[in-house]
């Protein structure tokens, strides 16, 4: 749970000048462009309000599959497995994730060591590539946190950027880890800016369920409380 804890706590506060600070940082640049513009054939393309506007016909379509499967977690793995998403539940699935640094959930694809790892501990096959899955423990799954890792999934489905797998590593070694960004090389920093913007957008939707449903404050504190054994 301290990857959800550092979630709740940290990426809501993550605004844009703390992503311009760690720009300038690296590059000894500071951008001071707060919308992207190009221009085709005459027109004018806002690259912010594109990315808006993908935002919301996302969340349009997951609200509508969540209404369709009543909100329930297991209506809506039925969902996630005719997509071609494997989901495995195991009697402590913490206990096998934890050592590779992966909570519950939605799992991103993997190479090379932690596919091998991934491979024998839950696939039962020896491999080095693993596709993305869901990895539960057996039994009751916390609503809002599942809609949380069901909302990545369904963006990472749909190639949202900031999604993939080399951005998820950046955004966990980065941010939750730490590390030194000194040698990040300009690419690496929009990854991770994109990463960052899609984690927080996953919480802001599942805030809006909080309000709708349980009220805010409450339902955070069912995402903080909730133990490994029970999503």
């Amino acid at each position: 749970m301290q990857l959800l804890k550092g979630i709740i706590y940290n990426i809501l506060k993550i605004q844009e000048g703390f992503l311009k600070y760690r720009l300038a940082k690296t590059i000894g640049v500071k951008n001071t462009s707060k919308k992207k513009r190009h221009y085709y054939s005459g027109c004018t393309i806002d690259l912010s309000t594109l990315a808006e506007n993908e935002k919301q016909r996302l969340e349009d379509e997951i609200s509508l599959i969540l209404k369709k499967c009543s909100y329930s977690p297991e209506e809506i793995l039925k969902y996630i497995e005719l997509q071609g998403t494997k989901v495995f539940y195991l009697d402590n699935a913490s206990k096998i994730l934890n050592p590779i640094g992966e909570n519950e959930g939605f799992i991103y694809p993997a190479r090379g060591s932690k596919a091998l790892y991934l491979g024998a501990g839950i696939l039962q096959k020896f491999t080095l590539k693993t596709p993305e899955m869901f990895v539960l423990s057996k039994g009751n799954i916390n609503k809002y946190y599942f809609i949380y890792h069901f909302y990545n999934w369904f963006a990472f489905k749909n190639n949202i950027s900031g999604l993939d797998t080399g951005s998820q590593e950046l955004l966990r070694k980065y941010l939750f880890e730490t590390a030194d960004t000194k040698s990040l090389q300009l690419a690496d920093i929009y990854r991770l800016k994109d990463a960052i913007r899609q984690d927080k957008a996953a919480i802001e939707f599942v805030i809006k369920l909080c309000r709708n449903y349980d009220g805010t404050k409450q339902a955070l504190e069912k995402m903080k409380t909730s133990g490994s054994a029970s999503l």
